[in-house]
């Protein structure tokens, strides 16, 4: 039910502030602020969305939870998504998704209302392997005869010494 509240509301909403805004500083001005913030926005989006993708693969190769920084990815994705929508409304809540406290507040706010469960299958994945300077020494023998080969046409087949 809220979802069709808010596809009836935000249409309403921004007719409203287009006519207001149209009226207080006239329609090229307002035609003109509407494009602006969205070739503003769509530079915002690239450097905050490419911030958020480096946090994402550092995760990865951390091998820590990528839930915050995937939460970030889509609060960004969503506000271009309203900054390329037409209206001062939506650009506004566009342009607050871009600000990163902004975004840690919804996302501790959708913390609290959604409960996440996670499922784990099969064993337990193991420890990451951590380096370490050991050294093997070894030595060994050459055991192939020569002429020896390996493959049915008699030929050597690369893996064999000659």
């Amino acid at each position: 039910m809220w979802l069709f509240v808010a596809f009836l509301m935000v249409p309403l909403i921004e007719i409203a502030l287009f006519i207001q805004v149209g009226g207080w500083i006239g329609l090229w001005p307002t035609l003109a602020i509407v494009v602006l913030t969205a070739v503003a926005g769509t530079v915002l989006v690239r450097s905050q969305g490419a911030a958020v993708l480096a946090r994402l693969r550092s995760s990865f190769e951390t091998l820590r939870d990528p839930t915050e920084p995937l939460a970030h990815g889509a609060m960004i994705l969503f506000s271009g998504a309203l900054l390329l929508t037409p209206g001062f409304f939506t650009d506004t809540v566009g342009f607050l998704l871009l600000v990163p406290a902004v975004r840690a507040w919804v996302l501790r706010e959708a913390s609290r209302r959604i409960q996440i469960r996670t499922l784990h299958m099969g064993p337990r994945p193991p420890e990451p392997p951590q380096p370490t300077d050991d050294v093997i020494d070894a030595s060994y023998t050459v055991d192939d005869p020569p002429g020896r080969t390996d493959t049915p046409s008699g030929t050597p087949s690369g893996w064999t010494r000659h």
